[in-house]
C-alpha cells in the first residue's frame, strides 16, 4: 500500500470536509436537501474549533505519514496547513470560540434566507 498516498488523499478529504463545513450553507441555496448533511457537518465544525478538539482525520493522516516514513506533525490540520495561512500570531482559545460563533452565524443568516424563499414559493 502507497502509504504517503493514504496520507494525501486524507489530507485532501479533510480540507474539502472543512470547505464544506465553511461554505456548504451556500450549495443549500442552490439545492435544499444538502441541509441534512451540511448542519451535521457545521455542527461538528464548530465544536471541534470551539472546544480545541482535534479532528480524527489528523490522527488518521499522521498515522499514514509515519507508515510512510514521513515526520507527521503536532496539533491538528486547521493549526498545521492553515493555521500559518489564516490566523494571526497569537490566537487565544477566545478567538477560537468567536471564530465557531461566526461560522455559526453566517451559516444562520444562510439558512434563515433559504427557509424565506421556500416560505414564499409555497
Amino acid at each position: 500500500m502507497n502509504y504517503a498516498l493514504a496520507a494525501d488523499i486524507v489530507l485532501v478529504v479533510h480540507g474539502l470536509f472543512i470547505a464544506f463545513v465553511i461554505f456548504g450553507g451556500l450549495l443549500v441555496v442552490w439545492r435544499h436537501r444538502l441541509a441534512w448533511l451540511h448542519l451535521p457537518a457545521l455542527a461538528w465544525g464548530a465544536l471541534v474549533v470551539s472546544m480545541g478538539w482535534i479532528c480524527p482525520l489528523t490522527p488518521l493522516e499522521n498515522h499514514w505519514r509515519t507508515m510512510a516514513g514521513q515526520t507527521p506533525f503536532d496539533g491538528g490540520f486547521i493549526q498545521h496547513y492553515l493555521w500559518p495561512l489564516i490566523y494571526p500570531p497569537g490566537l487565544t482559545r477566545e478567538m477560537q470560540v468567536a471564530l465557531a460563533l461566526c461560522l455559526i452565524a453566517g451559516n444562520v443568516a444562510v439558512y434563515l434566507t433559504v427557509w424565506r424563499r421556500r416560505r414564499r414559493h409555497c
